[in-house]
């Protein structure tokens, strides 16, 4: 037997912003994402753009901010390159000018000891002979990570790993 479920009632405006406050003040949040949250709710267009106005105005939401917040902290907790933070971003739907200024934020000497970071603690779990078959797969780990290649490259010749 199947069970019949109400159709989802769009909150009033109210509580929606109460809900969209408190989903912005756990965590920084893009605009995309509390679109998302706003439109599961059930609310329609217009609604949820005065609410995403509302909630910038109310400095609850701020795209520069997510934009560094995400950049940084991608980078120090899970020590991801620029390259993949960038798509990250993108898939979030923030600016490319914004990217580029969350991107500028991280120290350059910073991010060369987190890629070297990166190879030493892969190196030792490569089981590989051949010293170029284990730099390759080296490579291609801190190429996913989404280092850039010549930066990865460069970080292999100048270190002792292989």
């Amino acid at each position: 037997m199947q069970s019949k479920q109400a159709p989802l009632k769009a909150p009033d405006k109210k509580t929606a912003l109460a809900k969209a406050e408190h989903f912005c003040a756990y965590q920084e949040r893009s605009q995309q994402e509390v679109r998302d949250k706003l439109y599961s709710l059930g609310l329609h267009h217009q609604d949820v753009e005065e609410l995403i106005t509302e909630l910038i105005q109310g400095n609850f939401l701020n795209e520069e901010r997510f934009a560094c917040t995400y950049a940084l902290g991608k980078f120090r907790m899970k020590l991801w390159g620029k390259l993949k933070i960038a798509e990250g971003l993108k898939f979030k739907r923030v600016p490319p000018g914004l990217i580029s200024k969350a991107l500028s934020r991280i120290s350059e000497d910073e991010y060369l000891s987190a890629l070297e970071a990166v190879l030493t603690k892969k190196a030792p779990s490569i089981k590989e002979a051949d010293p170029f078959r284990k730099k390759q797969k080296l490579a291609q780990y801190a190429i996913q990570k989404g280092y850039e290649s010549d930066l990865v490259f460069d970080a292999l010749k100048s270190s002792n790993l292989l």
